[in-house]
């Protein structure tokens, strides 16, 4: 009789072994299934991401502001405006000091590509112009400044970075 318990130990002990490999096997499977559908499809996270950033660029800036990085003056316009920002005089006080100095400074207007492409040159030439029209009233010579039209007058960027104007003073 003990060779028939000793048999059915080790059979015991083989099922009960068996039976949890059997265990982790599916828990491994199906904890597997589990993790991937509650991890987000990085396509489809990127693409959400892609998405909200859109959004938040189109509505970023779509008022007018005025930025001054290493002498350029960069003025940024809301949608289909060619309303100058708050601020617009002091950005530009170096470059009306600069021109009374006797130095030329030329004017560049960009426009984003929503659209017509003859609205779009009209709005970024109004742009240029406004601008001009600030220098002068702040002082400025007319004949020291240049309106240039840009080679590509599609701004880069974002649409709200692509509306915009810059004022560059020129080399003597």
């Amino acid at each position: 009789m003990s060779n028939s318990q000793d048999n059915d130990s080790q059979s015991r002990f083989a099922l009960g072994f068996l039976t949890l490999l059997l265990v982790l096997v599916v828990g491994t499977v199906v904890g597997s299934v589990v993790v991937q559908r509650l991890r987000p499809d990085t396509a489809a996270a990127q693409a959400a991401a892609e998405a909200v950033r859109d959004v938040a660029a189109q509505t970023e800036i779509d008022v007018a502001t005025v930025q001054v990085d290493n002498g350029v003056v960069t003025f940024f316009f809301a949608s289909n405006s060619a309303n100058l920002a708050e601020g617009a005089q002091q950005a530009l006080a170096d470059v009306v000091q600069a021109i009374a100095a006797g130095r030329k400074t030329a004017i560049s207007g960009y426009h984003d590509e929503t659209g017509s492409v003859e609205q779009n040159a009209a709005l970024a030439l109004q742009r240029a112009e406004a601008v001009r029209d600030l220098l002068k009233a702040l002082g400025a010579q007319e004949t020291l400044i240049e309106l240039r039209k840009p080679e590509l007058t599609t701004g880069t960027g974002t649409p709200a970075q692509a509306r915009r104007v810059d004022v560059i003073l020129l080399p003597n």
